[in-house]
């Protein structure tokens, strides 16, 4: 994609970031913790979504999905910034995502005829889902069935992409996941028993192994 035609895409998730605080508020106004700075509400959430919506133009360019993967990150800020604050991952956000990541990349499918490709993205969904519920049933796991429910969500547009991509995103959130747990744990920011939200590093191993694909 060139670099005009990454303007306006960067320009619709800087609107997207704008937005992204007042919908997480929805979900989190009862959070005592949610007292967020309003510098950082205004400058760095347009700037991270106009970052994100970028880099996935780069990375997938004129594939027809390109619209989904926009609309489901999109959601997916909303989501990790819930996560981050209140620890959960709302249904109402996963299923939105959900339904634009099938119905949109059922509607890209269809009209570039490529239906084999809708096929991948289910598949991707499934192995995502029953990867993650593998995980949650584990003795002593602490994967909630929101990170399940938002995994198999995101298997939809990696799937989309291929094996490749679909690998790199099951595995990235957890090592992600897995480095930051450690880094805490040796600077003592938190115990072994104190409760981190995955959905950030969920979307973002996605996100990683939508461009490394």
């Amino acid at each position: 994609m060139s670099a005009v035609a990454l303007v306006p895409v960067a320009l619709l998730g800087a609107l997207v970031g704008l937005v992204v605080p007042r919908l997480a508020r929805r979900f989190t106004a009862a959070s005592a913790r949610h007292r967020p700075r309003r510098e950082a509400r205004v400058v760095l959430s347009p700037l991270l979504a106009a970052g994100v919506f970028a880099s996935l133009a780069v990375a997938v360019g004129d594939d027809p999905g390109l619209p989904v993967f926009l609309a489901v990150a999109a959601v997916g800020l909303v989501l990790a910034r819930v996560d981050l604050v209140c620890l959960r991952l709302p249904d109402p956000l996963v299923l939105a995502a959900g339904v634009a990541g099938l119905g949109g990349l059922a509607g890209a499918a269809l009209l570039s005829g490529t239906p084999g490709r809708l096929v991948g993205a289910l598949a991707g969904a499934g192995v995502a889902g029953a990867a993650h519920v593998l995980l949650a049933l584990l003795p002593g796991s602490r994967l909630g069935f929101g990170d399940v429910k938002l995994a198999a969500v995101l298997g939809l547009p990696l799937g989309w992409l291929g094996r490749d991509a679909l690998l790199a995103g099951l595995l990235l959130p957890h090592v992600l996941h897995g480095g930051l747990v450690l880094g805490l744990l040796v600077t003592r920011r938190v115990r072994r028993d104190t409760l981190l939200p995955l959905g950030p590093a969920l979307l973002a191993g996605a996100w990683l192994g939508v461009l490394l694909a």
